[in-house]
């Protein structure tokens, strides 16, 4: 198994990018807010599993460990593939999984595109118990500043568009969670919570 990466970004789209690791290119699946953290040209390291089928071998790459362990065990719900889980993931965070599982929050799930009434349910039953308890959330900080290179708003819209969301919904909805939490721009410390928190006021609508 291919347990992490460093090397450097060779190229980063809105659903993956690749990492030269010794002069092999490797090709890893990854959320947006996984992916906005990398830049072409620099040195990275993420945390990878390899997904192997009888006509594949996908690998997927992770902040930390803590979100690949969540993208593991996300799995082991049945209908839950790792598409389907790498979805959970870009919609919310690890704590966020945890907590929805331990409150029984149903909805939290269908929040995630791909992901119906019965698929949550089945989501929150058969990972209760298998998930640790889950720590304090994070979020949006109001009225934050950028700590360099801009606003990243664009960013943002970019990766819900890659989602499959159309220009304009994406605009209007990043613009309404900025609103809604007090900030004005979107630094880059800021890309992942904003995406999180945009494709939960989305809720997998795409019109």
């Amino acid at each position: 198994m291919i347990a992490s990466l460093t090397g450097v970004v060779e190229h980063v789209s809105l659903d993956r990018a690749v990492i030269d690791v010794s002069g092999v290119g490797y090709l890893v699946h990854a959320t947006p807010a996984t992916l906005a953290a990398l830049r072409v040209g620099e040195r990275a390291r993420v945390f990878t599993t390899l997904v192997v089928r009888e006509d594949s071998m996908t690998v997927f790459a992770f902040t930390d460990a803590d979100e690949r362990a969540v993208f593991e065990t996300a799995q082991s719900v049945s209908g839950v593939g790792p598409r389907i889980a790498l979805a959970l993931l870009a919609v919310h965070t690890p704590d966020a999984v945890r907590r929805a599982v331990h409150t029984q929050d149903v909805k939290a799930f269908t929040r995630v595109p791909g992901i119906g009434q019965k698929g949550a349910q089945r989501i929150v039953l058969e990972l209760s118990g298998k998930l640790p308890a889950p720590g304090p959330g994070t979020g949006i900080t109001a009225g934050s500043t950028p700590a360099g290179g801009g606003d990243q708003r664009d960013k943002v819209v970019g990766a819900l568009v890659g989602l499959g969301y159309p220009s304009k919904v994406a605009d209007d909805a990043v613009a309404r969670v900025l609103e809604e939490s007090g900030a004005e721009t979107v630094t880059d410390a800021d890309v992942a919570a904003t995406l999180r928190a945009t494709l939960r006021s989305l809720g997998g609508r795409r019109g």
